[in-house]
């Protein structure tokens, strides 16, 4: 209702809000519903081709040697005070040197910095870590413990308890997207940000809904705000979809990428085939829609973003819109063969960029 006197753009305004909020969520929900009807229909056609195999999938109950190699470092846990949670990581390099700080994504683990551990360690104390509900990190059991804002704070406790006040931090895909966010909101704890295959959040959220072509690669946003039927369409035929992400030729390495052994698709089998396993990672998106967009944006620090230009997911455009948001330093660099794995796919290039990154000085302001 109007108040006395009010201006008819300040009512316009005030409904315009709510009216805006209802379209968003009529947005989400709709595009949901289509997802999950095509999801729906690959389960059809899956039980009618091979109905004998479509719910068969085994739990690995022994993790692959590769997991426990000793030059990819020491399996360490922390538990974080505030939250109870216990967290888990793969440190390499000598305590005490500066920290480097790794963010996977999904459906990943720690073991997807495995190059990176190996390559840093020299120089850097290097903590690949397994983020909230991944791998041997706990899993809270509610949605809601996967705020973004958790996430943020997760990072910035576990640096604390790992002893340091600041670090280099480094993010890929959700991870990127939650490096992103620490380094906006905990500047002061991010010496440089270096991000591979992920915007800006504010860059995400303004593109998707301008470009149809985003959105359809970005259906797995959607379709993860179902409950329980994305877990079980992973679990199909032995994990298949899981496996298809990193070796098909539309998601995964390509072939001039340094593809993933036998061993490496075991690693990811053994760690999401265990009971439950898949949740957690999932409920990362649960609750993205309720968390953005973002009411600060600035990034301060130097940046280094780097793009797999054939990414499935990711539309390349959106990494040069990113530098608008960066009030320092920014480099981007795109790898014109390489996929949305970006670090496992073309590991030498990526590991020598960060070098130059992490070695050139500091002060240079923007270009």
């Amino acid at each position: 209702m109007a108040r006395p006197g009010e201006p008819p753009g300040r009512i316009r305004g005030r409904f315009m809000v709510p009216l805006r909020a209802l379209l968003f969520w009529a947005l989400v929900y709709s595009y949901c519903g289509l997802c999950a009807c095509l999801e729906l229909l690959k389960l059809l056609w899956s039980i009618g081709r091979r109905p004998g195999k479509t719910f068969q999938w085994v739990t690995r109950e022994n993790p692959p040697a590769c997991l426990n190699d000793p030059s990819l470092g020491t399996h360490c846990y922390v538990r974080i005070k505030d939250s109870g949670l216990r967290f888990h990581y793969v440190a390499a390099g000598e305590r005490g040197k500066p920290l480097m700080l790794l963010l996977h994504g999904f459906p990943e683990f720690w073991y997807s910095w495995r190059h990176q551990l190996r390559e840093f360690k020299s120089e850097y104390r290097v903590v690949a870590l397994d983020l909230r509900g991944y791998g041997e990190t706990d899993a809270p059991s509610h949605k809601e413990n996967y705020k973004l804002d958790c996430l943020i704070t997760d990072i910035k406790d576990i640096l604390e308890s790992l002893g340091y006040n600041k670090c280099m931090l480094i993010g890929h895909d959700w991870g990127g997207m939650i490096a992103w966010l620490v380094a906006i909101c905990y500047p002061e704890m991010v010496t440089k940000l270096i991000v591979v295959n992920f915007p800006h959040p504010s860059v995400f959220t303004e593109y998707i809904l301008q470009h149809p072509s985003q959105l359809i690669k970005s259906g797995y946003y959607f379709f993860f705000q179902m409950p329980w039927f994305p877990e079980f369409m992973f679990t199909i035929n032995d994990f298949k979809v899981l496996k298809n992400l990193f070796t098909s030729q539309t998601t995964g390495i390509g072939r001039k990428g340094c593809r993933l052994t036998a061993e490496d698709i075991d690693a990811y089998l053994y760690i999401f085939s265990q009971p439950g396993a898949l949740t957690g990672p999932i409920n990362h998106y649960r609750n993205i829609f309720s968390c953005l967009p973002l009411q600060h944006h600035e990034v301060t620090m130097p940046t280094l973003l780097l793009w797999g230009e054939k990414d499935a997911f990711m539309e390349v455009e959106m990494a040069e819109i990113t530098r608008i948001y960066v009030k320092n330093h920014f480099r981007l660099t795109i790898l014109s063969e390489a996929s949305h794995w970006l670090q496992q796919d073309q590991p030498d290039i990526v590991n020598k960029l960060i070098w130059t990154f992490l070695k050139e000085d500091v002060t240079r302001k923007r270009e």
